[in-house]
């Protein structure tokens, strides 16, 4: 079963690091990926820009609304995500927990619905 693994930290983080913390943390999701390649799991991942750089659209009575940023204030942000293939939740979780961000953030798992059959 697919899952998909919503990353959620703390944006503001970023700039209070070095950037020889960052880039340690930029190896450890380059090595998870790696190991989630090698053992199948891996489907895709990327990370995010900040919330800063985010439209939030919304139709209402047939007119398009747009919004800078996030629609909800939150002191986490999605910051990334990954797609894996696992073969059951807790198998997701274990994976959750091996994502550098569950230490300082946390990790939002989603089972991926399959896609209906053509109508």
């Amino acid at each position: 079963m697919q899952y998909l693994m919503l990353i959620y930290e703390n944006e503001n983080v970023w700039s209070t690091i070095s950037q020889a913390e960052a880039g340690a943390i930029f190896r450890d999701y380059v090595k998870l990926t790696q190991s989630l390649t090698q053992s199948g799991h891996y489907q895709s991942g990327n990370p995010l820009e900040p919330t800063r750089t985010a439209t939030t659209v919304r139709t209402r009575d047939g007119k398009i609304q747009t919004t800078d940023g996030p629609f909800a204030e939150t002191r986490e942000q999605l910051g990334g995500y990954f797609v894996i293939d696992a073969s059951d939740l807790d198998e997701a979780i274990g994976i959750a927990a091996r994502i550098p961000a569950s230490a300082t953030g946390s990790i939002e798992i989603r089972p991926i619905r399959p896609k209906p059959a053509a109508v």
